[in-house]
């Protein structure tokens, strides 16, 4: 078995089992009797998933679509507008404006299906009155450098805009079903793109507490817009949303299951460790890293050979100032360190295909990956601190590329122990 090929079939099984094809059909609302079937939707697989729906749907729709720029797929009569992510950009802004206006002319005989996978909050950016685009992209920035959890920096995001936290689906009368690709730990849908059709319970003093928690740094318009009433979202209980539904069509945890799957048929054993990691992707890393090493040594928790799998979101306090990668290059970068000379092979990559600041989808790191840099006169744990994973990983030639997979699960990570 060639550890690399093994661990990409593992990899591609996660991304199929995301496929939301499936997912949509058994979840698909029956077509209004009198009204129009109006989409809208947001993320980084939403083309796909728009492109899908035109195939399972019976009868005519229109609507629009928000994805990352070279993330767009051919459709027949649902518009794909592309914008920037991770950091929004004016594109965005209008993009925001258009499903808005798609939506609040319908009526109660309409239906309104909504796609909506991870990446939407920033490609959403639909700021409040007295606050700016250029704002909104100073609180992405922040947010990104943070180190905050996914469900932290949504919390903030939702109480800073005009569409998130069920504020678009709040914009219409029509009878709206979310169909969501949860990219999100524990797949809480009021988190997945920072819910824009689906209310949840936090509040803006949530929000103003995850700011002075993790010391963001947010410009005078937003803190201001924080400490008002305006910030207020729509709660669970408005009556609005009593005719609408949501569904998760795709997760983690299919992706994770259909993997193990895989590594069964090939004969190594898997195990899921969670799917639902959070935290510093460094930190992460020794975790896992510690318990292959226990595997190899001393066969426990688990016997070799066997493959450890998990999903989650983790995240990345910059520390570098120049550094380039994402938090799946950090994390593998990080357990190299750790798992030096050891008989144990690692890919950790983003299921959209895209890992941080670069095109890659993350990278492959074993036991010989410090040994190797070293050789080109590279020191891992000096790129580690600078935040630099990826300038490692492409000067050996182990960053793990892709392109756009069409869906959007976050992290998958299989930890090989032979």
């Amino acid at each position: 078995m060639e550890s690399r090929s093994f661990l990409t079939d593992l990899f591609a099984a996660a991304v199929a089992a995301a496929d939301p094809t499936t997912g949509m059909k058994r979840h698909l609302p029956a077509p209004p009797h009198e009204g129009r079937t109006v989409v809208v939707g947001a993320g980084k697989g939403a083309a796909q998933m728009a492109a899908a729906l035109e195939r399972l749907w019976p009868k005519p729709l229109t609507g629009v679509v928000v994805t990352r720029y070279g993330f767009g797929c051919p459709t027949q009569s649902i518009e794909v507008l592309e914008a920037s992510h991770p950091v929004p950009d004016a594109a965005g802004l209008i993009g925001a404006r258009r499903l808005e206006e798609t939506i609040m002319h319908l009526t109660e005989k309409d239906l309104v299906i909504a796609l909506i996978c991870g990446g939407g909050s920033a490609l959403l950016p639909a700021p409040p009155d007295g606050v700016t685009l250029e704002d909104e992209i100073a609180l992405n920035k922040a947010l990104l450098a943070s180190g905050a959890p996914i469900s932290a920096m949504n919390v903030v995001r939702k109480h800073l805009s005009t569409i998130k936290g069920g504020r678009l689906a709040a914009k219409t009368r029509a009878r709206v079903v979310s169909l969501i690709v949860s990219d999100i730990p524990g797949d809480n849908p009021a988190f997945v793109a920072s819910g824009p059709t689906i209310p949840d319970a936090s509040t803006r003093q949530d929000a103003i507490a995850i700011v002075e928690q993790y010391r963001l740094k947010l410009p005078d318009a937003m803190l201001a817009h924080l400490h008002s009433p305006a910030a207020d979202a729509p709660k669970v209980d408005d009556p609005t949303f009593a005719r609408h539904e949501h569904f998760i069509v795709a997760s983690a945890a299919k992706s994770l299951e259909a993997a193990a799957e895989v590594a069964r048929t090939q004969g190594v054993a898997a195990q899921i460790l969670s799917d639902s990691i959070e935290g510093e992707a460094r930190e992460a890393a020794l975790v896992h890293a510690a318990i292959a090493r226990e595997i190899l040594l001393r066969d426990r928790p688990f016997a070799k050979p066997v493959v450890l799998l998990s999903g989650g979101e983790t995240t990345v306090t910059l520390r570098g100032k120049h550094g380039r990668g994402g938090r799946n290059g950090e994390f593998a970068l990080a357990v190299a360190l750790a798992i030096d000379g050891f008989d144990i092979t690692v890919l950790a990559a983003d299921t959209d295909g895209i890992d941080g600041s670069e095109q890659n989808a993350g990278a492959f790191a074993d036991g010989t990956t410090v040994r190797r840099l070293r050789a080109l006169g590279l020191d891992g744990a000096k790129l580690l601190l600078e935040n630099d994973s990826f300038s490692g990983f492409a000067a050996l030639g182990d960053a793990f590329h892709t392109g756009p997979t069409g869906t959007n699960v976050n992290d998958f990570r299989a930890v090989l122990v032979t």
